[in-house]
């Protein structure tokens, strides 16, 4: 099977920030909830997907808590191959963690009213000790990779286990750039909120990072523009690929 086609949905400021102290003004949650409701309300949007896949930045930032290295050996061998606490779930949150240390300490989490199923995306290489913790805690794990987390080949892991013909990318910036750099995002699906913050330490929508991806021009297609309610407007451009001239 192929991958599944992939959609990068985010929510930014005007001045091209994924997050800041204008995130969580009224302004903000609300321009949020339109994004929301895009890929995950009632009458969303996007509707061939079964959930979302960020980097370990975002993960950390909802685990709220620093990286998890100091775990116990387990008792018992740790099986080989994937581990599928919930494979029924409605939707699921695949947490890209190359190094193993996302120590969840739950199998779930809510997005407004939406619960959402833990996938960790983990090359073979992470230890037995990090694959017990989190059968423990009911996450589900993915193998992809060695050594390394080969994302080419959890996306399509992602569509052949769960039978998706769609994947929403949702950030951090540095893994949207590596996926958009590697041929393996579709589509930008971008909505901007009527607002600014002018920081910036905070993170931008693409962020290239030496270790994973360098700087080179993207084109992109403009599909579509759509004013949202209170000021917000939506953008969508399919990805073209690098500039040939560049």
């Amino acid at each position: 099977m192929s991958r599944p086609r992939i959609i990068c949905h985010m929510h930014t400021l005007l001045n091209g920030k994924i997050d800041g102290i204008a995130n969580p003004t009224s302004v903000g949650m609300r321009s949020q909830k339109l994004y929301f409701d895009l890929f995950l309300g009632k009458d969303r949007f996007y509707t061939k997907h079964r959930g979302w896949i960020s980097g370990s930045g975002t993960s950390r930032a909802l685990l709220g808590s620093e990286p998890g290295t100091d775990l116990p050996e387990p008792t018992e061998p740790v099986p080989a191959g994937d581990f599928l606490a919930a494979p029924d779930a409605r939707m699921f949150y695949f947490a890209v963690d190359g190094s193993g240390t996302l120590a969840w300490d739950r199998s779930s989490f809510n997005y407004f009213d939406v619960e959402a199923h833990i996938v960790e995306l983990i090359p073979a290489s992470v230890s037995d000790a990090f694959k017990a913790h989190l059968r423990s805690v009911g996450v589900s794990y993915i193998l992809a990779g060695e050594e390394q987390l080969d994302m080419a080949q959890a996306v399509r892991r992602i569509g052949e286990i769960f039978e998706m013909d769609e994947l929403i990318l949702g950030g951090g910036g540095t893994l949207n750039w590596s996926m958009v750099r590697d041929g393996l995002c579709d589509e930008i699906s971008l909505v901007l909120m009527p607002t600014a913050d002018g920081e910036t330490p905070t993170n931008s929508l693409f962020e290239a990072n030496e270790k994973y991806s360098a700087p080179v021009p993207i084109q992109f297609a403009l599909k579509n523009v759509e004013a949202l309610d209170d000021g917000s407007v939506w953008l969508r451009y399919d990805v073209l690929g690098p500039v040939d001239d560049a």
